[in-house]
């Protein structure tokens, strides 16, 4: 990615705005309205979208109801209702593997320490595993009551608490507030799994001596995001394990099990009472409230879509009618991640702040009115976390009876091993949900032969242009997220900003969305004849760059050092040029676009393209433009959105990239690589579920049968030759297949992350049909 100091980019735009105050008259473009300056266009551009997304954000609370088809005539009718609901949120969620199908409960102990943890006079603790995924097991606490059964809980701590916290045999908790003790000592079975917590101490590689301060929970999202799963649906999963050993030990008979948990616990809570109809109670405590600040979370709880359909009052009425107890207990106070330090560094950021009492409360009106017939399933109370009038009412519900007063906290408890270590056991815990994910990695390209390949054998051009109609919309829809456009009219504005003896250069903006415009520069050739028609090549500048950048005739700056002013150059030879404006500039300010954007189901590229599709549009009024011969080329992001653009916009003639064409899901997910976005601050970098559909060889099978190039440099450090020929491999072999081998083209050079513009040229001039110079 291409990266620079922002005094550089904003001294290159400087100079491209004094040369258009130099004509005074501003000239515009036939059928334009005057632009006038209006400040810093790559600020005001990120501004609208971020004020676009808070509209759309507020929105989606009514929309949600589209999503849903409630059936309330009964209580079954309305889970059968519903479940196409449920099915959607734990794709969400990631809950896509099988679990181990004969459950255990394996007891953790060495000839120092024993199972046994501790013991009263009321129940047993024992430490314990059991299996969920192929080399992925839950690990924790289990506490057996002497007395009998009377219901089957699992109790979740916070991601800032062991659960020895809450069992009493650690510090940290007060006796009244440790609610997995507390409801062993009145009669419940109670497994208590460990949750990845939030420090760093395990989010890297050491033996390849990268590390970062991404909190242990973001480590493993980071990689599962891309994979189609997440950190949330694989602790979900925890729970469901434990359920599936509570089932079994039962032998048919019907003990009430429930689940419960505070903060991060309480999370898992909710998503496992909405996923699991087994579940007979739910309790959520410190976490049940308002969603649409989600993008100021820590990033691992970033879930693709989940605003547009759910939100909490959402995963609550997937609960009903069983019952859902919400505690308005304030949640763990989590200011970001831990602080960055040499060599530690990259965490996404993000904190956690306690809704009001008053938020908490609506939004349960809010589940209640949604959940119809059932709304009292779900229930308020003050207090906590998990403070005893709740566990009250959470074993009357799972008694059917009346509640009844708790017997009080037996005397203080003493883990009886030896040498035991709660970070050694998180070490575990993360180690296998990593390995289990970079299991999925190296599963993924077969996985995509699956999907994609072998259900679209290539035969003929034709056949295969029919068959990525579908292909186009699924990776618009569901892994870009699809903007409609054309509800607010272009209204393009102009102005004439510089003249150059082969050309001159238009600055241009263009409405697209409610505060959402593209903005770029238009380079017309001044050989121009009237009536003439010629191609467009699109040139696309990388991360916090600006067009400016694509044209720039500077050798010191650090802008031609990357793009050799190949938007200029391809204007000398005859085409007519247009350099956008992508919004992926300002640090973290752009990077939050991501993170509003994702719970809509949406992204950057959501934009990006919508963008792209209101310039073609206008682009194709104008009338030296042939919109049959409009191409791309772009570099490094720009690279990026030669990959995803012109997939989906059939209105590009050709795509070439540059400076990113790469086995991409292997590049953000892998932990073996020290160029992985796993281990940089581009953490906006993971698109959820790409892994398993569409990877740059699929993106570009949605390219063709439109001519598609990859310009790479041999020193280029954003890939690996090696890594690249792989990807590419399949597409050359797709256009051998297809009869156009001349179509496609990958041309490697001896340089760095840099315009090269040798074979692209070449390619440009033979694919648009426009002549090269003499």
């Amino acid at each position: 990615m291409i990266r620079g100091r922002s005094s550089e980019f904003f001294r290159i735009s400087a100079g491209v705005c004094a040369a258009a105050l130099a004509f005074g008259s501003e000239p515009v473009l036939p059928g334009t309205q005057p632009l006038t300056p209006e400040g810093d266009w790559s600020a005001r551009m990120v501004d609208g979208i971020h004020r676009f997304l808070d509209a759309e954000t507020a929105a989606s609370v009514q929309r949600r109801e589209q999503w849903w088809h409630a059936d309330f005539s009964s209580p079954e009718a309305y889970e059968k209702s519903v479940a196409p609901n449920r099915a959607r949120l734990a794709q969400m969620l990631g809950i896509v593997d099988p679990r181990v199908p004969t459950p255990s409960m394996q007891l953790v102990a060495t000839t120092s320490s024993p199972a046994i943890v501790a013991e009263t006079d009321r129940f047993v603790a024992y430490a314990v595993r059991w299996p969920v995924l192929d080399g992925v097991c839950g690990e924790g606490l289990l506490l057996q009551p002497k007395s009998a059964v009377s219901a089957r809980v699992v109790a979740l701590p916070d991601a800032g608490q062991t659960p020895e916290m809450i069992a009493g045999l650690a510090a940290g908790v007060p006796a009244a507030g440790q609610y997995a003790r507390r409801l062993a000592e009145n009669g419940c079975t109670v497994v208590v799994p460990t949750l990845l917590d939030r420090s760093d101490a395990f989010s890297g590689n050491p033996r390849l001596g990268r590390t970062t301060n991404q909190p242990h929970r973001e480590w493993i999202y980071r990689q599962a995001y891309e994979m189609g799963r997440h950190v949330i649906g694989y602790e979900i999963q925890k729970v469901q394990s434990a359920i599936d050993w509570f089932v079994a030990e039962d032998r048919g008979a019907k003990t009430p099990m429930a689940v419960v948990g505070w903060g991060e616990g309480g999370l898992i809570a909710l998503g496992a009472g909405a996923v699991d109809v087994r579940i007979d109670a739910t309790v959520v405590s410190g976490y049940f409230g308002p969603r649409e600040q989600l993008w100021q979370e820590p990033i691992y709880r970033n879930v693709f879509g989940l605003l547009r359909e759910f939100g909490d009052a959402g995963l609550a009425r997937l609960v009903v009618p069983r019952t859902l107890i919400v505690e308005e207990s304030a949640a763990p106070a989590v200011s970001g991640p831990p602080a960055p330090r040499p060599r530690f560094a990259g965490a996404a950021p993000g904190r956690i702040a306690s809704p009001s009492t008053q938020e908490v409360r609506a939004e349960v009106e809010r589940a209640r009115r949604l959940a119809g017939r059932f709304g009292s399933a779900v229930e308020s109370l003050a207090g906590g976390p998990l403070a005893e009038p709740t566990l009250r009412r959470l074993l009357a519900v799972l008694s059917g009876g009346a509640g009844r007063e708790l017997i009080a906290p037996g005397a203080e408890l003493r883990d009886a091993r030896t040498g035991f270590s709660a970070g050694e056991r998180q070490q575990r815990q993360l180690r296998e949900l990593e390995a289990f994910t970079q299991r999925q990695l190296a599963l993924s390209a077969g996985g995509r032969e699956e999907f994609f390949w072998k259900k679209t054998p290539a035969t003929t051009v034709a056949a295969w242009r029919q068959a990525m109609g579908p292909r186009r919309e699924q990776f618009w829809s569901e892994v870009i997220g699809r903007l409609e456009t054309g509800a607010v009219p272009p209204n393009p504005r102009t102005r004439r900003f510089v003249e150059q003896p082969k050309w001159t250069g238009y600055e241009v903006v263009l409405d697209v969305l409610p505060d959402v415009f593209a903005w770029g520069y238009l380079l017309l050739p001044t050989d121009l004849k009237p009536g003439e028609r010629r191609p467009v090549v699109v040139v696309q500048h990388g991360l916090e760059g600006l067009p400016a950048d694509t044209i720039t005739e500077d050798p010191k700056s650090r802008a031609y050092g990357f793009y050799k002013a190949f938007g200029a150059r391809l204007a000398e030879r005859g085409f007519i040029v247009f350099a956008p404006h992508n919004p992926y500039r300002g640090e973290d300010r752009f990077r939050r676009l991501q993170r509003k954007a994702n719970p809509l189901g949406q992204s950057l590229f959501s934009f990006i393209i919508a963008q792209h599709q209101v310039l073609l549009d206008w682009l194709a009024t104008q009338p030296n433009v042939d919109p049959q011969r409009m191409g791309f080329y772009g570099l490094s992001y720009g690279g990026k959105t030669a990959m995803r653009v012109p997939a989906v916009l059939e209105r590009y003639a050709l795509s070439i990239c540059s400076g990113d064409f790469n086995e991409w899901v292997w590049k953000n997910a892998t932990t073996d690589w020290t160029g992985s976005y796993l281990f940089t601050k581009e953490w906006e970098m993971p698109e959820f579920n790409l892994g398993r559909t569409f990877n740059y060889a699929e993106m570009a099978a949605l390219i063709a049968p439109r001519p598609f190039m990859v310009e790479r440099g041999h020193d280029d450090g954003v890939g690996l030759d090696e890594y690249v020929a792989f990807e590419y491999a399949k597409v050359k072999r797709l256009y051998d297949r297809l009869g156009i081998p001349e179509r496609t083209a990958l041309e490697y050079f001896v340089g760095p992350h840099t315009i090269h513009g040798v074979g692209t040229f070449e390619f440009l001039h033979r694919q648009l049909g426009w002549p090269e110079p003499k």
